[in-house]
Order: structure tokens, then C-alpha cells, then sequence
């Protein structure tokens, strides 16, 4: 017989099989440890019958078992996810430029058709009602599908619609399809959803707000393409010139591999080691060993999972975050434009009070000056990111997310007093900086939160609601400010206070957690501490919002 010598203590401290990631904070409170009273301390001789298996309890998972978290965080940061942001960034690129291109192509068909404001305003928001009519839907297909299938169907569907959008004959016709790009545009952010997948922890949000460089990037290359285009070409070329970066990532996503969080999800163990290995290899990093531990599978992309009592409060507030980020962002590009061609606040106000019976048909091409002072706000974008970036890991993301939205805010109402142009800029160029930076926190916090059944959905829903406040924000920047500019920076100023006060009010914070791989209470625990009270073990929920 074969004798197993077990040593017993009085406490003893364990590690559930994938817990790879503890906060610094449950390793402080010592929740993890059981207390086991009256076993002596000791060796003690189990007795085993020749060929018989070792008692579970005797085993030590954490050898012979491993989940894809575990596998994630060993494998590490390497070559594999450098390739990884690059193509995620040129996805991201190619969003910020479909929605930078509205601010120019405003304008330009305001006075080459000579569209009415309602009309240009409605040009602008059918871009948004096609996404946010098709957000919920792309991470239904991302969650039942899989993240890569969802992103190279909304993408191929961008590209083409992009393209033809700038064959449009009549206002009707770009209107239809600029809609209809829209609706594949808001099936990008789902890159984000398979980017998280992949990072270890400690990357996760570096690199997921390094990704929006691309954005600012994006932007940028817009701007810098409309100086040199609209003059000479038109607007026409302009959209066709756009697509590049949609098309460059058409050809390269077929390189994309499945989420391996995904597969094992879905019951596909097979694949999801493939995919590890594949990342182990392109990263020089070794596999864990042993066997990869399947989830349950459970029913993925339902959007009642989004409003279980775990995480209904957490969906609420996300998505009035959401909607105020992009109400206030949008709104601030299509503000910007306005403002420089008026050259100030006051002069907005004086010209309403001077022409009182306005023509809706007046209207005026973007200058090369305005085009200069566009370039330098965008360029925002860039400290908008750093900053986020040096303080979202000490201050945590909710935290960080008021502080943007307070920032925005107080620039807001600086607006109110009549300032030169120069002061104008440099508030615009720190108010976007913020807002930005805010939107980049939320794009960090939403995938960290959900499990991943539901983490495609419940950013797709949140981008979704991000879309209705970009849907509205046209007619405050454009038709309202006509009648009001006060009343309209007003409106922008107070949305986000109370999108700061949405953020602090928020049940979890994410910062220093692992990704949650389930919504049932045996898998996930990362998300939330591990207390284990009284004399039995009590097991705490997943997730749950203390």
C-alpha cells in the first residue's frame, strides 16, 4: 500500500484554480484564510490501496489544473498582443475618422446643397441611430457568435457602405447610407471586448487607454486629410480616402484568433488550447501545465443576465455614463467648428441679437484657420490619454471618471464669459482632453466588470446608449445653439455633473481585478473579496455590489 503523508494546521490557506489575480486588498484582510479548530498540528499517514487514486482533498489543483485567466496572466505581454494592438488600434482608427468626418461633411453640404439646420443636424444623427440601433445587436452576435465573427461582419460592412456613401447623388441617398454605416460602426468597439480578452491584468488598462492613441490618431489624420483634400478633390474623396484603415484591417483580420475566453465558454477546449499555445509560442512564454478547466456552459448574450440583482445598478449607471460621455464628447466636436467660425461665445450672441430673422440657408465653409484651430483641439486627444493613463491606476476608475467629468464641466461654464480665441482654444483643447480621457476610462471599466458571457453585450449596450446621447447632441451644438448658446453649454455643463456623481455612485470598482470568466458563484471570484465568515465557509457571489 502506498502511505500519503498530509500535514495539517491550523490554518490553512488555499487558492481557487484560476485565481491568478487577488487584489492587494483581500491579501491585507485575510479573507482567504479558513480556520480549521482542533486538528492537531502534525504529520499524519493516510493509507492508500495499491493502483487507488489520491482523495480529491489531498490534490493540489493549482498543478494539474488551470483556467484561461491562469494561462493569460503566465503567458504574459509579448509579440503576440504588440500585433494585437496594432490591428485593434487600426479599427479604432477607422471609428474615430467616420465620426471626425461629420464635424467637416456638416458644413460642406450645408452650403454645397444648401440644406436647412435641421437637415444638416439630421445628417449628422442618422450616423448615430444606425449605430445605436445595432450596438445591442453586435454583441448579441459577439457573445453567441464569437468576437471575432462580429467584428469582421461589422467591419466589411462599414468598408462598403463608407465607400458608396461617397457616390451619393442627393441628399436622401447620403442620408440612407450614411445611416447604414452607422449600423457597422457600432459593431467596433467589440474589438476592445477581444483586445481585454487577451491582456494579463496588469496591462489591461495601459494598454486598452494606449489603444486609444489610435483614436487620437484617427482624428487627427481627418483633419490633416480634410486640409489637404476638401480644397482640391471635395468631399467625395474625402469619405473614399477615409476607408483606408477599415480596409487594411479587412485584409489583416483574418490574422485575428478567437477569443480563447470565448471558446472554452462555448464548451470549445480544443480550440481555446490552440489558441493558448499559439499566443505561448508567438510570445516565447511557456504554457501552463496541465489540463484546461472548462467553464459551465451557460447561456450567453441575454439581456436579462445585464439585470440580475449582481449587476442591475452597475448597468443603470454605466449607461447614463455612457450616453453623457458621448452627448458631451460629440457635442464638443460639433461645438468646436461652430464657435471658431463665429470666433467666440459672445459674438454668437451678439449676431443672434443683431439679425433676429435669421435664413437658415446662410451659411460658411470651414476656413484654412478653422481647420488649424480643429487640428490643435484634436490634438487633445493625445494629453487626454496620457493623463488618464498615469492616473486610473492610482486613483481607480470610477474615481477617475468624475475627475474627467468635473474637469469637462468647469471648462463648460469658462465658456460663459466672453473670451479672445486664443483663450477659446486652449479651453476647448482642455475640455476635450478630459472628456476624452473619460470615455477612454469607461472603455477600461465596462469589459472588466461583466462576465464574459455577457461582456460583449453589456459593452455593446452601453456603446449603444453612448450612441442615443450622440443622436441627441446635434440638435443641442447645432439648433439649439442658435437660439441659446448659453443655454446650451448649460445643458453640456450639468449632464456631466451628474455623470460624475453617476461614476462615484457606481457599486464596483475593477481596478487591480481579474476579468470575470462566469456569472455562476463558483467561477469569477476575482471580481469580488472571497470572505469566508463564521465557523462554515460561506461563499460570496460574484460580482455581487457590496
Amino acid at each position: 500500500s502506498t502511505e500519503i503523508f498530509v500535514l495539517f494546521s491550523r490554518v490553512v490557506k488555499f487558492r481557487r484554480t484560476g485565481e491568478s489575480a487577488r487584489s492587494e486588498d483581500d491579501t491585507a484582510s485575510g479573507e482567504h484564510e479558513v480556520q480549521i479548530e482542533g486538528v492537531r498540528v502534525g504529520l499524519e499517514a493516510v493509507e492508500l490501496d495499491d493502483g487507488a487514486a489520491v482523495p480529491k482533498e489531498f490534490a493540489n489543483p493549482t498543478d494539474d489544473t488551470f483556467m484561461v485567466e491562469d494561462a493569460v496572466e503566465a503567458i504574459g505581454f509579448g509579440k503576440f498582443q504588440w500585433k494585437l494592438s496594432v490591428l485593434t488600434g487600426l479599427a479604432w482608427m477607422a471609428d474615430a475618422m467616420e465620426m471626425m468626418i461629420l464635424s467637416i461633411l456638416a458644413p460642406q453640404l450645408h452650403c454645397e446643397w444648401r440644406l436647412p439646420s435641421w437637415q444638416v443636424a439630421l445628417l449628422t444623427s442618422v450616423v448615430f441611430v444606425g449605430m445605436m440601433s445595432s450596438s445591442t445587436l453586435w454583441g448579441n452576435i459577439s457573445d453567441q457568435y464569437g468576437r471575432k465573427t462580429g467584428l469582421k461582419i461589422s467591419v466589411l460592412w462599414t468598408l462598403y457602405y463608407g465607400i458608396l456613401s461617397a457616390f451619393a447623388p442627393v441628399y436622401s441617398w447620403i442620408l440612407v447610407l450614411r445611416g447604414l454605416v452607422g449600423f457597422g460602426i457600432g459593431g467596433v468597439p467589440q474589438s476592445v471586448t477581444l483586445y481585454a480578452e487577451f491582456l494579463p491584468m496588469k496591462a489591461r488598462a495601459k494598454c486598452i487607454l494606449l489603444i486609444e492613441v489610435f483614436w487620437a490618431i484617427g482624428t487627427v489624420f481627418e483633419v490633416v486629410l480634410a486640409v489637404f483634400v476638401m480644397p482640391s478633390l471635395g468631399w467625395r474623396w474625402l469619405l473614399i480616402l477615409s476607408a483606408v484603415p477599415l480596409l487594411l484591417f479587412a485584409v489583416l483580420c483574418f490574422w485575428l484568433p478567437e477569443s480563447a475566453r470565448y471558446d472554452v465558454l462555448s464548451g470549445n477546449q480544443e480550440k481555446a488550447i490552440a489558441t493558448l499555445k499559439r499566443i505561448a509560442t508567438e510570445n516565447g512564454a511557456p504554457m501552463p501545465l496541465g489540463k484546461l478547466i472548462i467553464s459551465r456552459q451557460e447561456d450567453r448574450g441575454k439581456m436579462r443576465d445585464l439585470f440580475t440583482p449582481h449587476f442591475r445598478w452597475t448597468t443603470l449607471l454605466l449607461w447614463f455614463i455612457w450616453f453623457s460621455n458621448a452627448f458631451s464628447y460629440y457635442g464638443l466636436v460639433l461645438l468646436t467648428t461652430e464657435l471658431f467660425q463665429a470666433g467666440d461665445v459672445c459674438s454668437i450672441s451678439s449676431r443672434k441679437k443683431a439679425v433676429e430673422a435669421k435664413c437658415s440657408l446662410a451659411c460658411e465653409y470651414l476656413s484654412e484657420e478653422d481647420y488649424m484651430d480643429l487640428l490643435w483641439t484634436t490634438l487633445s486627444e493625445f494629453p487626454g490619454v496620457l493623463v488618464t493613463l498615469w492616473i486610473i491606476d492610482r486613483l481607480g476608475r470610477k474615481k477617475t471618471m468624475a475627475l474627467c467629468f468635473v474637469i469637462f464641466s468647469f471648462c463648460s461654464l469658462l465658456l460663459f464669459i466672453c473670451v479672445g480665441r486664443n483663450v477659446l482654444t486652449l479651453l476647448l483643447f482642455i475640455a476635450r482632453a478630459f472628456i476624452s480621457g473619460g470615455f477612454q476610462a469607461a472603455y477600461v471599466y465596462t469589459p472588466e466588470v461583466y462576465p464574459t458571457a455577457t461582456r460583449a453585450l453589456g459593452l455593446g449596450t452601453c456603446s449603444g446608449m453612448a450612441r442615443v446621447g450622440a443622436l441627441i447632441t446635434p440638435f443641442i451644438a447645432q439648433v439649439m445653439l442658435e437660439s441659446s448658446v448659453y443655454l446650451t453649454l448649460a445643458v453640456y455643463s450639468g449632464c456631466c455633473l451628474l455623470a460624475a456623481l453617476a461614476s462615484c455612485f457606481l457599486p464596483i470598482e475593477t481596478k487591480g481585478r481579474g476579468l470575470q470568466e462566469s456569472s455562476h458563484r463558483e467561477w469569477g471570484q476575482e471580481m469580488v473579496g472571497r470572505g469566508m465568515h463564521g465557523a462554515g465557509v460561506t461563499r460570496s457571489n460574484s460580482g455581487s455590489q457590496e
